[in-house]
């Protein structure tokens, strides 16, 4: 295969939802049909003692959610896919945020029986602003659930957006029985034997055989659905590809990724749909996936992913041209050439070592430290930076201090390689050591996970102490005299790990009130230093 050939057959996409909407059991269900896995293990059910392929970090496994972004590849009917299953708790949307920036379309999972709920409200809004596709997938047919036509006037009312369903459930709750296919006019009857764990078996019937019908779902569900397929068929949205790619129409396909119903018909339906690799834009310029040389960016940082190694993986999206193992590339933010070590492709926390990948592919590198969120690398006679990826004030702010003071370098390589990964941000008191740091986070489970990661991944055990500060504003006044600011005691001076001056502030009166005391301070919101 040529590198035309190879880009276009690859599929990268993130999938979004809100907490428990059963996103991580819909991504297993992907991996079971591409053969990556031979039998699925839900997240959560006592049926079933497995974890999660794609929640490889011990407090996933414990609290059966995602808190970090895992990414997978794998084969399914010549297509090369690669999946970033994100955390769907909300105290990680950070993480979410930036791994949309690397994918080229969205599998957004609802819940049938609560519909749209307040996380997927966020994450459509980042997807709706990068235009990117959405398919969306109402998973969890086999309970009760809301009425179909119901859902469908839901996410066009709250979105904006006009649907498209692609095929229709028969039922809910205990008396699911499948979907009916609209563009192949016939139904997908599955058989729940397995429960979810191997691949559905389905028989297809066309809905001009009632009397087969009757026999298969009965004479209510057969007359309920050949009024539906009428209405629908008068009053839906027409299908348009266009409008699907520019993010104006979503394709809505019903189902469960619990029992596997409807999975299956949803991934070969969507992978025709959605894009292949897209072209980037870095400043003013827009990269061709397949004209141009390689190029790619950092969008996800992790350490310890093999506690055997205590490593540090730095994810690249690569946006165009084809990465071979050993060639030399240009790290733009360091201003110098060099080989990316042992590069490799994930299977959550599987990895293969690869000699080679193509635009639309995420690959991991071995990272000593030279790598940020937003770096861009890339064959040394193209020297492009793509945009920076958006960091988020945080909101939520502790005192962390090191119980053993022994344990001083194993606690400064940890909370500083945590940060790096842009889970935390880290500050300290100007002039002191790191016996101590301020820690600000978006969403609080985050200090959970930091506790918890610390002492398991760096053996260090450490004291928690909640502040009352709720702001942070960076200092960008140049030549300033620290020293001069009049501080209230209701503000605190800190620096962050680049050496930058910030503060943090309990209110925005706080903030007012320092601002008119210090009437030549500037401060921002974002720090881009």
């Amino acid at each position: 295969m040529n590198i035309k050939e190879q880009i276009n057959r690859r599929r990268t996409f993130a999938i979004i939802s809100h907490p428990d909407a059963g996103k991580t059991t819909l991504t297993e269900k992907f991996l079971l049909y591409g053969g990556a896995i031979q039998m699925a293990g839900a997240v959560k059910g006592k049926k079933n003692s497995k974890h999660a392929v794609s929640d490889w970090m011990e407090i996933e496994k414990q609290r059966g959610i995602s808190v970090t972004s895992s990414v997978m590849q794998f084969e399914y009917d010549n297509f090369c896919i690669n999946i970033l299953d994100t955390p769907g708790h909300q105290d990680f949307s950070e993480d979410t945020y930036r791994t949309l920036m690397a994918a080229d379309s969205a599998v957004m999972v609802i819940d049938g029986s609560r519909g749209i709920e307040p996380q997927t409200r966020k994450l459509f809004k980042v997807c709706a602003m990068r235009h990117i596709p959405i398919f969306t997938f109402i998973n969890k047919m086999d309970r009760e659930a809301k009425n179909p036509f119901d859902l469908m006037e839901e996410l066009e009312t709250e979105f904006g957006i006009g649907t498209y369903p692609v095929n229709w459930p028969i039922g809910s709750g205990d008396r699911f029985k499948g979907v009916y296919d609209r563009d192949k006019k016939h139904l997908l009857v599955f058989d729940n034997s397995e429960r979810g764990k191997k691949k559905a078996d389905k028989i297809e019937v066309s809905l001009d055989n009632p009397d087969t019908l009757y026999e298969l779902i009965g004479e209510e569900l057969t007359d309920q659905l050949i009024e539906d397929v009428e209405l629908l068929d008068g009053a839906s949205y027409e299908f348009d590809l266009s409008q699907v790619h520019n993010g104006q129409l979503t394709p809505v396909f019903f189902g469960s990724a619990l029992t596997n119903f409807g999975v299956e018909p949803f991934l070969q339906n969507f992978l025709k749909m959605t894009p292949s690799p897209l072209a980037r834009k870095a400043k003013d310029q827009i990269i061709d996936p397949v004209e141009s040389p390689f190029s790619a960016f950092v969008f996800k940082i992790q350490a310890n992913m093999n506690k055997a190694h205590r490593d540090r993986i730095a994810f690249m999206r690569i946006c165009s041209g084809r990465f071979d193992k050993d060639m030399n590339v240009y790290h733009v933010q360091r201003n110098k050439t060099m080989k990316l070590s042992q590069p490799q492709q994930m299977m959550a926390q599987d990895r293969e070592v690869i000699d080679e990948a193509y635009a639309g592919d995420i690959i991991g590198v071995f990272d000593p430290g030279i790598f940020s969120i937003g770096d861009t690398v890339c064959d040394p006679k193209m020297k492009v930076t793509y945009d920076n990826i958006p960091t988020f004030a945080p909101e939520h702010f502790e005192l962390v201090i090191q119980k053993d003071t022994l344990k001083r370098k194993q606690f400064v390589k940890g909370v500083s390689q945590i940060a790096q990964e842009g889970a935390i941000q880290i500050y300290q008191e100007p002039s002191t050591g790191v016996e101590k740091v301020y820690v600000g986070v978006v969403g609080v489970l985050q200090f959970e996970v930091l506790e918890h990661r610390l002492k398991q991944e760096y053996n260090v055990e450490i004291i928690r102490e909640s502040l009352s500060y709720q702001y942070v504003r960076w200092i960008k006044n140049e030549n300033l005299d620290i020293k001069s600011l009049k501080i209230s005691l209701d503000a605190k001076l800190l620096q962050d790990f680049k050496g930058n001056y910030l503060l943090l502030f309990n209110s925005t009166y706080t903030i007012k009130s320092i601002m008119d005391r210090n009437p030549n301070l500037i401060l921002a919101e974002v720090n881009e230093n």
